[in-house]
């Protein structure tokens, strides 16, 4: 109402002062023909005026023709003494009409308001809005301290347990909390204690803050949430006045549930770096850890909580009477993905040859809101095509728009690039397709894609969760296929390869100090890693090990690149036939799918061989 009042007033002002400028030009844009009060006496001499308007000095004398002229008195005398001191004489005068105007009462208000009233408005009227403006910077800062806690009350949008696909180790966990919370009697009798804290862990993306919607969705009690975030400000102790604020609020409307989302943004281990102990973010996270167990315990509010950065969290956040159990979300398998699918797919009209299986198949390592985003890219992209069904060809164009980029069909490329590209992706293809470690290629394209300038898409038969040293290789040797192939066919390499020597390069080093599969070094690790936390996300590694070993290191790094590249250069000098034909079908299609790359390799008897 403030806001209405104040617009009202300034709009009420603004058109006073319109009006009165309009008035002023209109007024001044009348044509006026003024003469001296000596020529209107000569006038009323000759007797040729027919009447006079008097409005306080001024005159408006009206001609016996029709015209007007306009004239002036004297100050503080009569029209007939200034007329007389002219030589009119009173029967001069008899003759013609005299009009005398009264003040209008516009003109009065008018002329008071502007030199006196109006000034003192606007001075109150600035006054009042300075002094508003300073009392609710007070406000304010009474209430700095309060958290800005949301009740969930969005009950038309409301998500239960059913609408969340997978994830059944999580929704069991969940549903006890839920179920302590409707009906906790049957806990208490028992001698049960219900974890004060749920922490909520995994990748982004794999539904912890819908897992969250659904427990407000289930339990029948008031759930709040806030962002960790919302505790942290620039002045000492706003952050623990406001947990201690959420949790006194929660603890009014027990039996309740709390909900902090990306709790790592106040439970970063404290000690860790900068800061020292007055660290406003320790002091926010040491409120926390008194609020969920210190003296005062109040069994009947949940904290539930969710972060991607579990490994940061500090110690006496998970120790048992705080986030005491401890929820990991994974990546979805593909049963689970074909699931999430079917959900997202709801009310959306499909086209008859919709595999959804087909499409998880090929979205391994996708969260469930990466299939969302999938989704509503193939409906988005049946738009643009016309289709009042999303086809299964959408599906499979919008796995490569998120997993690599919209297609860039519009760059424009020599006929030689084109060519040297064919080769490259024909030798990553051809490379997986020779190897029996290697996963089976699903696609091979040369039109562009984000940064990509043609790209091998290869996915495994089932979903993997350990890899063996000979699967590695295998990778390592598809991943220098396409510079095998161009050094083979133009005996000359380009830049395309570049992230593909990343990769591998990469690739091999872990192989050696991390997974231990070095022969000559042995089951160890190499390096120590360490994140510093208060610097962002910079991951230094402490070198723990000596500079002989370091030569070693690099020795068996080079040789598993060394025996990738040579098996790389086996399979394409062997079947060369076969990777002509393959690049010479994708410079003429640009895209090859499964079924139509393996028709081509399939006279040549590949002979998948080890690494």
């Amino acid at each position: 109402m403030s806001k209405f009042y104040k617009n009202l007033f300034l709009s009420i002002v603004f058109l006073f002062l319109l009006v009165l400028t309009v008035s002023s030009i209109y007024q001044g844009t009348q044509p006026k023909q003024t003469v001296d009060i000596s020529n209107v006496a000569s006038q009323i001499k000759a007797g040729g005026v027919a009447g006079i308007a008097v409005d306080r000095n001024d005159l408006d004398v009206t001609l016996k023709n029709g015209q007007h002229i306009y004239s002036k008195k004297e100050l503080d005398s009569s029209l007939t003494e200034t007329l007389k001191n002219y030589g009119v004489t009173p029967d001069d005068l008899s003759k013609i009409s005299l009009t005398v105007k009264d003040e209008s009462q516009l003109d009065f208000w008018v002329g008071l308001i502007i030199p006196t009233v109006l000034p003192l408005l606007i001075i109150i009227g600035l006054f009042w809005y300075v002094t508003r403006q300073a009392r609710g910077g007070i406000n304010q800062a009474f209430t700095f301290g309060q958290a800005n806690l949301k009740p969930f009350a969005n009950f038309r949008d409301r998500v239960t347990f059913k609408d969340v696909a997978g994830l059944q180790e999580a929704k069991q966990e969940l549903e006890e909390v839920v179920d302590f919370m409707k009906s906790p009697k049957k806990y208490f009798d028992i001698g049960a204690r219900v974890p004060r804290g749920v922490l909520l862990m995994g990748p982004p993306g794999t539904g912890k803050t819908l897992l969250a919607r659904a427990v407000a969705g289930e339990a029948n009690v008031p759930f709040f949430h806030i962002s960790a975030s919302e505790f942290v400000e620039m002045f000492v102790g706003v952050g623990a006045s406001r947990t201690r604020d959420a949790f006194a609020t929660v603890k009014r409307a027990a039996p309740s549930i709390l909900f902090i989302d990306e709790i790592d943004a106040v439970g970063r281990e404290r000690g860790a770096g900068l800061g020292g102990s007055h660290d406003e973010r320790e002091q926010t996270l040491n409120q926390i850890l008194v609020e969920m167990d210190g003296f005062e315990r109040d069994s009947r509010v949940i904290v539930l909580a969710a972060t991607n950065r579990p490994d940061v969290l500090d110690p006496a956040l998970l120790r048992p009477g705080r986030f005491d159990r401890r929820v990991v979300l994974d990546l979805p398998d593909i049963g689970e993905r074909e699931e999430i699918l079917k959900i997202h797919v709801k009310n959306k009209p499909l086209a008859g040859d919709v595999d959804l299986r087909k499409v998880a198949t090929r979205t391994p390592g996708f969260s469930g809101a990466d299939l969302a985003n999938l989704v509503n890219e193939a409906a988005i992209l049946a738009v643009k095509e016309g289709s009042e069904k999303i086809k299964q060809d959408y599906f499979y164009e919008s796995i490569e728009k998120v997993m690599l980029g919209p297609a860039r069909k519009s760059r424009l490329i020599s006929e030689k690039e084109k060519e040297i590209t064919a080769y490259h992706e024909a030798g990553h293809a051809l490379v997986a397709a020779g190897l029996k470690d290697s996963d089976p290629v699903h696609k091979v394209s040369v039109v562009s894609r984000g940064r990509a300038g043609g790209y091998t898409l290869k996915l495994p038969l089932e979903e993997q969760h350990l890899k063996t040293k000979s699967q590695f290789l295998a990778d390592i040797a598809v991943a220098l296929g396409g510079h095998a192939a161009e050094k083979i066919i133009f005996n000359e390499i380009t830049t395309g390869a570049s992230n593909d020597l990343k990769e591998a390069s990469e690739l091999a080093r872990l192989l050696v100090t991390r997974y231990g599969m070095s022969d000559k070094l042995g089951p160890m690790t190499f390096g120590k890693t360490q994140e510093l936390i208060f610097l962002g996300r910079e991951i230094s590694t402490e070198k723990n090990y000596s500079e002989e070993v370091a030569e070693e290191i690099d020795k068996e790094v080079r040789n598993f690149i060394d025996r990738a590249y040579r098996a790389a250069q086996k399979i394409l000098t062997a079947y060369r036939p076969a990777l002509d034909k393959v690049a010479k079908a994708l410079i003429e299609h640009e895209i090859l799918e499964q079924d139509e790359f393996y028709t081509l390799v399939k006279g040549f008897h590949l002979k998948p061989a080890a690494v």
